[in-house]
């Protein structure tokens, strides 16, 4: 058990606030940075799986994030008429919607409420030099105040500028040739609790999904290897967005006013971390800002909460830190990277380029949703899949 050692978190999504938990638990003094001025509690469905589930249960948060559910009923492949050529519920075989589906803005704040009482939240700041020997890291701050910590640990996401302070260009940022846009829309009376997947010719899918709040997510991604686009001005991007949705039918009108009308229309290249280490002296980093998965996989999440209980339990059993560091890395890093292994084709099988591969697409999907198929998948599928933790090992660190 630490007593009193400082540790600061720059980020305060889902991997910061989960490890300032765990080590508020053991009895680390420790200050989460975020640079916006309030939480951002924007965002799309996060589905948490696996290890991930069975933290939030030991976290005392299960409950919270079941009742926060989205309400999605499931997820329908539609034509441009849309018209549904297959449907996968919720409760089904190979279901793309999960038990635990949540906005990222209801996660957040989740777990901002299950810390805020033991971990000193500071927003509006970011770092901007790190200093460390020895005996501590000594850290500048954006407004010119400076302080010193034990340990610093970077979970500010993808585009980490916490990382670079640490490890220059050396961690991999690598582009898997995607782009995707999400925002929030308003509800329309054709919209149900259903997700709809409409994709289009010329390597384009288009999403909307419901949510709790009385409005409908929107996201829309496209292929292309032009990475230039992740460096465009806001107002750039949304043109090239607009560009891109044009003539592709089905929603594709509405969703090209509304990026015209939102302010929080969030559009990235979809990328992959790949760093040869986490961590460097005192400092180190985990989440999306070390082995960002890709959305593609659907466990950035889980790794991001994962990680962070391993680190802080690691942490707290460990004199050392750098022998915690040794450790983490050891039960971590073979499951980062099974998870970061896309499947053959992945993304390009599901951005058809032809209207031939777009009718592929929507036939292999009803196939996938028959009767026939999804009794075979109920067989081989665990009825609790959302809740095993078999992928990975939990210890209890509370434990000798």
């Amino acid at each position: 058990m630490s007593v009193n050692k400082k540790v600061l978190v720059s980020g305060a999504s889902i991997a910061g606030p989960t490890l300032a938990f765990w080590l508020a638990k053991y009895g680390f003094n420790v200050t989460i940075i975020e640079r916006s001025k309030s939480l951002r509690l924007g965002g799309q469905n996060l589905d948490i799986r696996g290890a991930g589930r069975a933290i939030a249960r030991m976290m005392d948060i299960e409950e919270e994030i079941l009742a926060a559910n989205t309400g999605e009923l499931g997820l329908q492949f539609v034509n441009s008429d849309n018209e549904v050529k297959a449907a996968f519920p919720v409760d089904g075989g190979g279901s793309f919607t999960s038990e635990a589906e949540i906005l990222r803005g209801d996660l957040v704040n989740i777990l901002y409420n299950a810390t805020k009482d033991d971990v000193k939240y500071v927003f509006g700041i970011y770092i901007t030099a790190i200093n460390q020997d020895d005996d501590n890291v000594k850290v500048t701050f954006n407004d010119g105040s400076r302080e010193i910590f034990d340990l610093l640990i970077a979970a500010d996401g993808v585009r980490s500028a916490t990382r670079q302070l640490i490890f220059g260009d050396e961690p991999e940022i690598k582009f898997v040739g995607l782009y995707n846009a999400w925002y929030t829309i308003p509800k329309k009376a054709t919209d149900t609790n259903w997700a709809r997947w409409y994709t289009a010719p010329g390597s384009r899918v288009m999403m909307i999904r419901p949510d709790n709040h009385g409005t409908m997510r929107a996201s829309f991604s496209f292929l292309s290897d032009d990475k230039s686009y992740q460096k465009l001005s806001n107002s750039e991007q949304k043109k090239i967005l607009k560009d891109k949705l044009s003539g592709a039918g089905w929603e594709a009108e509405r969703m090209m006013q509304e990026i015209e009308k939102n302010d929080d229309v969030y559009f990235d290249g979809v990328s992959q971390v790949h760093a040869p280490r986490w961590f460097n002296g005192r400092t180190g980093m985990i989440g999306d800002a070390a082995y960002c998965p890709t959305p593609l996989t659907g466990m950035g999440t889980t790794l991001a909460i994962v990680g962070a209980y391993l680190l802080a339990g690691e942490l707290s059993r460990h004199t050392k830190h750098q022998d915690a560091f040794m450790a983490y890395e050891k039960r971590m890093r073979p499951f980062v990277e099974n998870i970061q292994r896309l499947p053959p084709g992945v993304p390009w099988l599901a951005h058809p380029k032809t209207k031939f591969g777009v009718s592929v697409v929507n036939t292999v999907a009803g196939i996938l949703a028959s009767p026939a198929v999804k009794k075979i998948s109920k067989l081989f599928s665990s009825k609790n899949k959302d809740v095993t933790k078999d992928e990975i090992e939990l210890p209890d660190f509370k434990k000798p």
